[in-house]
């Protein structure tokens, strides 16, 4: 099998006792093909590459992303072949990295700390997150791993799903029109997959739609908000705080309005990070792998029509 990655952090040198006749060979996302090679599965990170294509020519039946969305991958160079993600592996540091959010924007975090006296003791404006309102646009596994950790704290949970299906998860209410979710929301977590249908889904009409000082959440990918319209909701008041782990482009280059804006609370696209966040991305793929030595279907698979 072909491991497709520049560093190869998912431990595959790792796995010849699991998977004893199984042979791993690195190739070089930017380097020659060897002519000889051949494999059925290649393992990539889903990002366009100089030999992405070429790779594939060598056998490849199944190509695995490892990471959780598949929006940087050439997806129209895949032909019939079996696509899946790393979908869910990292969902539980993204969602603690809401929560963390939420909490910071009620609890007037790093705001309420004090270096010198301040001008009153034993009384601050702060919020709560019991009772608060968060709309979840999209439902797929990080929501659904927020909404799990947001329960507790007693908070209204609003799932937006692109289907209208309903869910399992007790206390989580699905919405089908995001205009009505986000017009009663405190929060709003965007959860959506990257796709050309969800580009700019946050609008100028979206943002009017939400209820005024609203906090914005993305954790999706920065192309689904459109950034100019978020500056103006900002700079209006319309949107109090947008907490963002992604942006357009990324990197986001120096002088950039998302650096300096009062309103804004940006980190370089980490929240997935955890010190086993390698580790679950590893055995997504080593049960996948298992799974398609055995003949059996495989999980996360991507439809390549939607784009997740």
């Amino acid at each position: 099998m072909l491991v497709h990655l520049t560093v190869d952090y998912l431990g595959t040198d790792r796995m010849d006792d699991r998977f004893p006749d199984v042979r791993f060979v690195h190739v070089d996302p930017d380097g020659p093909v060897d002519p000889d090679l051949h494999g059925e599965v290649m393992v990539t990170r889903g990002v366009d590459s100089t030999n992405f294509a070429e790779a594939l020519e060598r056998g490849v039946k199944w190509v695995h992303c490892t990471g959780h969305g598949v929006d940087e991958m050439p997806l129209e160079v895949l032909g019939d072949r079996i696509l899946t993600c790393a979908r869910g592996a990292t969902a539980v540091p993204i969602a603690e990295w809401v929560v963390a959010m939420l909490l910071t924007a009620a609890k007037r975090l790093p705001g309420s700390w004090v270096d010198e006296p301040p001008e009153h003791w034993y009384l601050s404006r702060l919020g709560t997150l019991e009772g608060a309102t968060v709309a979840l646009v999209g439902y797929g596994s990080i929501n659904r791993a927020v909404a799990a950790r947001l329960a507790p704290f007693g908070c209204r949970l609003l799932a937006v799903r692109r289907t209208g299906a309903r869910v399992d998860d007790p206390g989580v209410e699905v919405v089908g029109d995001v205009a009505t979710a986000v017009g009663e929301a405190d929060h709003v977590v965007i959860g959506v997959p990257s796709t050309p249908e969800t580009g700019h889904l946050v609008d100028a009409g979206f943002l009017a739609a939400c209820r005024t000082g609203t906090h914005l959440v993305n954790i999706a990918r920065g192309p689904v908000v459109d950034q100019d319209a978020l500056r103006s909701a900002l700079d209006t008041g319309q949107v109090g705080l947008a907490s963002l782990d992604v942006c357009d482009p990324e990197p986001l280059p120096a002088g950039h309005w998302l650096y300096t804006h009062q309103g804004v609370r940006l980190s370089p696209h980490i929240s997935w990070c955890s010190p086993n966040s390698f580790d679950h991305m590893a055995t997504n793929f080593a049960d996948n792998l298992e799974r398609w030595l055995d003949g059996r279907p495989l999980a996360d698979t991507v439809d390549l029509d939607t784009g997740y």
